[in-house]
């Protein structure tokens, strides 16, 4: 009976009806037929349970091996978090540098519009290229760069077109060349050339278009007055002659460079104390006077 219990799912319905017929009749069965039944019924046994403990081995193997993956997994997952949210992973540098240079814009923004509402200009245009030269020194050319046109923008907004191209005329371009010189470790020969032509250049375009916005040749009237100017001068001293035009442009042209050239340099001294000042001294290239002074 038990061989019964065990053996029906894997037989078929002949096989069963001669198993029964041949294990309930009284007579004697012939030894033959029943040792075939009984080598039949075993080994269909056997075949199934090795089938039932196969299957049983591989389903626990493959509940083992998705639990192992599900938490390699996770902690790869975890693993990667903590990196992005370590100081020295790549997602906090950049989160640190978008914070920096919008609080530089913000600052220098802020700080040229309130000097021009209170007409206090003047007494603070050496700030101006300052967030932009720290900027770029800190975190590399683009993150200059987008400080310089962060402010443009948020002045654009706040005084409009005029102040926005004139701040960058004057005060952005010149951080950028300046930030950008030191950040590539050029001297301050080249530095200092660099940008007092970046600044001449960015003066007369502020000159060109306060003259298209007031309708007057302002260029004109300044050669104009150096002319006047030189020619009472000669006159003065006994000399009857009338300057050219030409040497009128080189005049003007020659106080401007030496204008933007002074004001360039100054700021380049007073940049390179503060930066030392704030620990940066080792990614400055100073001359050996200054760092003697320093």
């Amino acid at each position: 009976m038990n061989l019964l219990k065990l053996t029906p799912h894997c037989l078929n319905n002949y096989k069963l009806t001669t198993l029964h017929s041949l294990l309930s009749s009284p007579r004697t069965p012939n030894s033959s037929l029943f040792h075939h039944a009984i080598s039949l019924s075993t080994s269909s046994f056997s075949i199934s349970v090795s089938k039932f403990n196969f299957h049983n081995h591989r389903t626990n193997v493959s509940k083992s091996e998705g639990s192992m993956w599900a938490s390699e997994v996770e902690s790869i997952d975890l693993l990667r978090d903590y990196e992005d949210l370590a100081t020295d992973g790549p997602v906090y540098k950049k989160t640190l540098r978008l914070v920096e240079c919008s609080m530089f814009a913000a600052v220098s923004g802020l700080a040229y519009f309130l000097s021009n509402s209170l007409s206090i200009e003047n007494y603070f245009g050496w700030f101006f290229a300052f967030p932009i030269v720290i900027s770029s020194m800190r975190w590399g050319l683009a993150a200059g760069r987008k400080t310089m046109v962060a402010t443009a923008m948020l002045l654009f907004i706040l005084s409009g077109p005029v102040k926005a191209s004139t701040y960058l005329l004057m005060h952005g371009l010149v951080g950028l060349s300046m930030g950008s010189s030191w950040r590539l470790g050029a001297n301050w020969g080249l530095s200092i050339a660099m940008c007092t032509a970046v600044r001449a250049m960015g003066a007369v375009g502020y000159v060109l278009i306060s003259s298209f916005l007031i309708r007057e040749n302002i260029l004109a009237l300044i050669t104009i007055n150096i002319h006047a100017s030189l020619t009472y001068l000669l006159t003065a001293i006994g000399v009857n002659a009338v300057p050219s035009m030409n040497t009128i442009y080189t005049i003007f042209g020659t106080l401007l460079f030496l204008n933007c050239g002074f004001f360039v340099f100054l700021l380049h001294i007073l940049y390179a104390v503060i930066l030392s000042r704030l620990g940066m001294k080792d990614s400055l290239t100073l001359p050996r006077w200054l760092k003697k002074a320093i």
